[in-house]
């Protein structure tokens, strides 16, 4: 079986994506915003797939040769630095939510497991 580079790459995005949203549906707040991270790198990586990897080529159009496209590692970065303070924000939320509610639950409410039996 031959795999090709691309087949590796959407299988470990699907990986990281669904992970991500696994996470972002439990109950607790952490995992939520572990999810949230997760996701966002996902897709980081996505953007960052889509503009080719191309090594030793200028981000300058004019001349005859291929250029490397600038636009998603343009947005790649930018996307970093709105996650990072997306994620501090939310972390913030999330401690003052466990402070005034005294739990972790997204919807504040403490679940008792259920008896099995």
């Amino acid at each position: 079986m031959n795999l090709s580079i691309e087949f590796l790459l959407a299988t470990g995005l699907g990986w990281v994506t669904a992970c991500g949203i696994y996470l972002m549906l439990r109950g607790r707040t952490f995992p939520m915003v572990l999810g949230l991270t997760v996701l966002s790198y996902a897709v980081n990586v996505f953007i960052f797939a889509t503009g080719r990897l191309w090594v030793g080529l200028p981000p300058i159009l004019g001349q005859d040769r291929p250029v490397a496209d600038p636009l998603p590692q343009a947005l790649v970065l930018t996307a970093i630095v709105i996650g990072f303070a997306t994620t501090g924000l939310i972390l913030e939320m999330a401690l003052r939510s466990r402070h005034e509610s005294g739990t972790d639950h997204v919807d504040g409410i403490e679940r008792q497991p259920e008896a099995r039996g």
